[in-house]
């Protein structure tokens, strides 16, 4: 059975929300920066809803996305071929490789982490929240809270050793280390 418009815009938009974490992960370990990554995400999106009329209901949507971000990263790649700080195509392969076979276990680490945080004390999740918002000043937020700035280093590294415990004891359980 074919299916309408409507419900293949639906499918692409489910399978893409639920995936596109990873993939963003994927193209992220590929090229230098953020803003690279973003630029990349752009056109992945768009080449995977052009061919999704190509995608088989049922198939692995993760891989098949992977693939589709491999050669957008290399097509970006030679796009920046003139920047020297481009890698080549011998070593984006080596590295989307890696990636992919990395995914998994990234994406368990992550869940386990989002997790941990949800277990934190609200103070403490905002507190994270904060020191690790795009922009932010430890001396700010320190001020704001009214520590020194070494109190809120010393705060935020205790929430850290007890995220990281949370996190290996999550990952142990579903037999990940």
């Amino acid at each position: 059975m074919s299916l309408t418009d409507s419900q293949r815009h639906d499918e692409f938009l489910r399978l893409f929300t639920a995936h596109e974490p990873a993939v963003h992960a994927f193209v992220r370990s590929l090229v230098p920066t953020r803003d690279d990554a973003r630029e990349v995400m752009q056109e992945v999106a768009l080449v995977l809803w052009k061919k999704f009329g190509s995608y088989e209901t049922g198939e692995d949507f993760r891989k098949w996305a992977f693939g589709v971000a491999r050669y957008e990263v290399l097509a970006y790649a030679r796009d920046k071929a003139r920047d020297r700080h481009v890698f080549g195509d011998d070593l984006l392969d080596l590295m989307a490789n890696e990636a992919a076979q990395s995914s998994g276990r990234l994406e368990a680490q992550r869940e386990a982490l989002e997790a941990c945080l949800d277990k934190l004390p609200l103070e403490q999740r905002n507190l994270v929240n904060a020191a690790y918002a795009p922009g932010a000043r430890i001396d700010q937020l320190a001020a704001r809270t009214g520590r020194s700035a070494m109190a809120f280093y010393k705060t935020l590294h205790r929430i850290r050793i007890a995220l990281a415990g949370c996190t290996r004891q999550l990952l142990l359980k579903e037999g990940l280390s």
